[in-house]
């Protein structure tokens, strides 16, 4: 099965207490990597969340934000310095009264200080919050999942189609491939009547045209062609993670494609190999898409 390693998934649960939001993207990456952003309250639940998450997400580089909302999220206590507050008091008193200086000492005075006092605000978590932050989690993957789905199978489609075109730019390399030894023979007797007017030793051009066609020979690296054509379709029907082992099938015909360009002696042949490596760069790109 085709699935993209790019895709966006958003989700929100909410109770009485708690809104959360949960948003998820991945890119194209060779592993699973997973960066997740979220309150310091959640952090112990990080590993539960990777594991939810690799339910449904098996390779590339994934992305998660966390935001919570409401009047439970966070506790706010008022916190007083009463020691701090104690002195503050006693030396104004004592500077008024040494300097004999008018005035007096206002709750305004005491408060607007924010080293006397200050609100203290702490994150809760809690097991609803916990299960509000799972479901909201699974959720986001879940839309995730089914766009890198809908995008894998328009990736389907155009490797489909440049596979179409291989096995046709192949089988014009098949008819090609046994004329090469016949349009040696043809060079070489020429070339031999050019030098020796007309008098042909038969069984040496006969010799020279064998050891050619038994090195320009392309039958094998043609069959291995065609065969890793087929293993490349019917990896496309696996339900695992197929985005490797498409992208090794792709190095392999490569590698035939550039034994096949270096054996063969003929410019139709080496056209056919120019077209083939085009169209296996282009599955190379898509290939790299794929989970």
């Amino acid at each position: 099965m085709v699935i993209s390693m790019t895709g966006f998934g958003r989700a929100k649960t909410e109770s009485d207490s708690f809104s959360v939001n949960v948003e998820v993207k991945t890119v194209n990456h060779r592993f699973c990597e997973m960066n997740i952003r979220m309150p310091r309250q959640l952090l112990k639940i990080e590993d539960r969340m990777k594991k939810k998450l690799s339910q449904y997400i098996r390779r590339g580089r994934v992305e998660v934000y966390v935001s919570l909302e409401g009047e439970g999220v966070v506790t706010r206590k008022v916190h007083i310095d009463w020691k701090l507050l104690d002195e503050y008091y006693e030396t104004i008193k004592q500077v008024r009264d040494n300097y004999e200086v008018d005035g007096t000492i206002t709750l305004q005075d005491l408060l607007s200080r924010s080293e006397l006092l200050h609100i203290e605000e702490s994150e809760i978590g809690n097991d609803e919050l916990e299960k509000l932050v799972l479901a909201a989690t699974e959720e986001a993957a879940i839309v995730l999942k089914q766009m890198r789905s809908a995008e894998g199978e328009e990736l389907k489609k155009d490797l489909l189609a440049i596979i179409s075109q291989l096995e046709k730019a192949v089988l014009e390399l098949q008819k090609f491939a046994p004329h090469v030894a016949q349009s040696y023979k043809e060079r070489l007797t020429k070339r031999m009547e050019e030098f020796i007017n007309g008098q042909l030793d038969e069984t040496r051009i006969l010799t020279e045209v064998a050891v050619f066609a038994d090195k320009a020979d392309i039958n094998e690296e043609v069959t291995r062609l065609k065969s890793h054509i087929q293993q490349f379709l019917q990896t496309l029907t696996s339900v695992e993670p197929i985005g490797r082992k498409l992208d090794f099938i792709v190095q392999e015909m490569n590698r035939e494609a550039n034994t096949i360009g270096s054996k063969a002696n003929d410019s139709n042949i080496a056209k056919q190999v120019v077209d083939i490596k085009s169209l296996l760069e282009k599955l190379k790109e898509q290939v790299q898409n794929i989970e």
